[in-house]
């Protein structure tokens, strides 16, 4: 069971996300303030916290920090009332991993969390299992049954990429920054190169699609669990 934090000052919707949690499977801890919030990290296990900004004293983005700066890799999940694009990049440089506008609806927030956790898995496992498909991280190998192909670096860190964030799509310049680099003397062209190459591939692979999404970049998707 994992376990979550809720961060919230307001009573009414501090219980709403417990109760939310609970009926859900998971094992909520609720704080009313940072100084909580802090405490309950320091001695008890928490896999996510979800928490508001706009809180007395130490606010969601000064809580952020703090939990970043002490190096803890715990995914978090701002919620909050305010929606201006500046609050949003506030939010992100100072650590979150993703962002929801109050009023939040149940049904997104629980995806949004599933999400998160499946990424945590993904980045703490080093491997990505999808249907009969498992993408390990280590050997740069996508294996399915007796199959195993070993690929070139970019195209592995690329398809990982993708698979890691299931619909989410990427322009091609992301990708460039990410897996190339932001130095790199390559151009967007080497990315629809090497998208073309996985798509060569695994053209016989049901299990997943390399979709290009016109005028914006690119995203997988899951056809198998």
């Amino acid at each position: 069971m994992f376990e979550i934090l809720v961060v919230e000052d307001d009573p009414s919707a501090r219980r709403w996300m417990e109760v939310v949690l609970r009926d859900a499977g998971y094992h909520p801890y609720c704080a009313e303030c940072a100084e909580q919030a802090l405490d309950i990290i320091e001695h008890r296990h928490i896999d996510l916290m979800v928490t508001d900004i706009m809180m007395p004293g130490i606010d969601g983005y000064q809580l952020t920090e703090m939990i970043r700066e002490a190096d803890r890799v715990l995914p978090i999940l701002m919620i909050t009332a305010k929606e201006a694009p500046k609050d949003r990049k506030k939010g992100f440089l100072v650590g979150t991993d993703d962002y929801m506008v109050k009023p939040v609806d149940d049904e997104e927030m629980l995806l949004r969390i599933k999400s998160l956790l499946r990424r945590v898995q993904i980045v703490n496992e080093r491997r990505i299992m999808l249907g009969a498909v498992t993408l390990s991280y280590d050997s740069l190998t996508v294996s399915r049954d007796d199959q195993h192909i070993t690929l070139p670096q970019k195209e592995f860190y690329l398809l990982y990429k993708l698979l890691s964030y299931p619909n989410v799509i990427f322009t091609r310049i992301q990708l460039m920054d990410e897996i190339w680099g932001v130095d790199s003397d390559s151009d967007a062209r080497t990315v629809n190169v090497h998208i073309n190459r996985l798509r060569e591939r695994f053209l016989d692979w049901p299990e997943f699609d390399i979709i290009t999404v016109r005028g914006l970049g690119y995203k997988a998707v899951r056809n198998a669990q």
